[in-house]
């Protein structure tokens, strides 16, 4: 019996690229590399987190703030060249000067016409060791978000968002059918030998999960390279409405994966598991608590 379904079959591309310590070159190989994808048959291209400059956040520094930009401004309006250019959609996480002593780690969504969809600001903030995210940014106010595009509704979070289930579930419930996390994430010198592997595969599958509990699709663009005392390990990778990874990129190369996603897919995916309809919706208030006490 044939599908009276309309083919919805979409092309995502995810650039995992190395980051010189200027903004310029890395623009420059941004751009470079969203004509190479568009080229290749990419119709929605994501960049990884804060892809122009090297990742700030290694130590907490005053001086690194004239990396800001407004949004819109010159990087975020040649991203929005570019789309228009190739006729492609394109996400990507830059530093935000939203006004004086106020930054965000944000990301923008521009359509095929180069108009921009909106933006999405980073809701969870770490502060780790090498990570120093919360000196800089301050947390997103826009609450979890989904764009439609002219390739289907896509939702974005970014990297430290990652690993919370709630921020999966809510850009979910707005409709999105692809979840984009651009992603700084790499290993700290003195665990790599021992917990690097377990680090990696803990950060994967935290996003399989999402796949499988929300029937989307999820990508993520990870940067690659050392920068200071990090190395970046790249693996970026797209996971299937099922969770399955139906492609990585490697640990230690620029790569822009390219990999065609069926959308009808997320139909069937959510009908054979039907965790959206099997959600007891009246029973999570308590989702709203910091802890729950014993009473």
């Amino acid at each position: 019996m044939e599908s009276n379904l309309k083919s919805r079959k979409v092309s995502i591309a995810l650039v995992q690229m190395t980051c010189a310590n200027a903004k310029a070159p890395n623009v420059e190989k941004a751009l470079s590399r969203i004509a190479d994808a568009a080229d290749r048959g990419a119709n929605v291209i994501c960049l990884q987190e804060l892809f122009h400059n090297q990742y700030p956040c290694q130590t907490e520094d005053h001086d690194r703030f004239a990396e800001a930009e407004p949004i819109p401004g010159p990087t975020s309006e040649l991203l929005a060249a570019a789309a228009r250019k190739h006729e492609v959609v394109i996400v990507g996480s830059m530093f935000e000067r939203r006004a004086a002593g106020l930054y965000h780690n944000t990301a923008v969504v521009f359509d095929t016409d180069g108009s921009q969809l909106g933006m999405y600001r980073k809701m969870h903030i770490p502060d780790d060791p090498l990570f120093y995210e919360k000196f800089y940014f301050t947390p997103g106010d826009l609450g979890f978000r989904s764009f439609p595009t002219r390739f289907g509704r896509i939702g974005v979070c970014i990297c430290w968002d990652q690993w919370f289930p709630e921020a999966a579930r809510l850009t979910a419930l707005t409709g999105a059918e692809i979840l984009f996390y651009p992603t700084a994430i790499g290993w700290l010198p003195d665990e790599k030998e021992i917990y690097g592997a377990s680090q990696h595969s803990a950060w994967e599958t935290m996003m399989r999960s999402h796949a499988i509990s929300n029937g989307v699709f999820v990508a993520a663009p990870n940067r690659v390279g050392h920068e200071g005392e990090l190395q970046f390990w790249g693996a970026s990778f797209v996971a299937d409405p099922y969770g399955q990874v139906v492609a990585r990129a490697e640990h230690d190369v620029e790569e822009t994966l390219i990999v065609e996603c069926d959308l009808n897919s997320i139909d069937t995916a959510r009908t054979h598991w039907p965790f959206l309809r099997d959600r007891r919706i009246d029973a999570y208030a308590d989702l709203g608590k910091r802890f729950i006490d014993d009473e």
